[in-house]
């Protein structure tokens, strides 16, 4: 069996490398993927205590954030597709001009 705490440490580092992705990529996929490998860390930590306690309710919600995931990565797409075709480029820097 292994100890819960392995689990966490690997959902933190997951975490980690996800909001450092956020907070230093200027591309609109990089920045997607860092999104998702937060949710992901997420995703560990409930079934890890999901297992810990013995109950199952970690692994349903787990499945509710995977739906949510797949949700955001369809609309992030979509956004990307729309900041391609007026600027030819997935610079999230250069998209200012979108704004009101």
């Amino acid at each position: 069996m292994v100890p819960p705490q392995y689990y966490l440490v690997l959902a933190a580092a997951v975490f980690c490398i996800g909001v450092a992705g956020v907070l230093t990529r200027r591309n609109a996929l990089l920045f997607l993927m860092s999104v998702e490998l937060m949710l992901n860390a997420a995703n560990i930590n409930l079934v890890a205590f999901s297992y810990y306690w013995g109950n199952v309710t970690g692994q349903t919600f787990s499945l509710f954030t995977m739906a949510l995931a797949a949700a955001e990565v369809a609309v992030g797409i979509g956004i990307i597709l729309v900041l391609y075709r007026n600027f030819k480029d997935v610079d999230v820097a250069k998209a200012t001009t979108m704004r009101w």
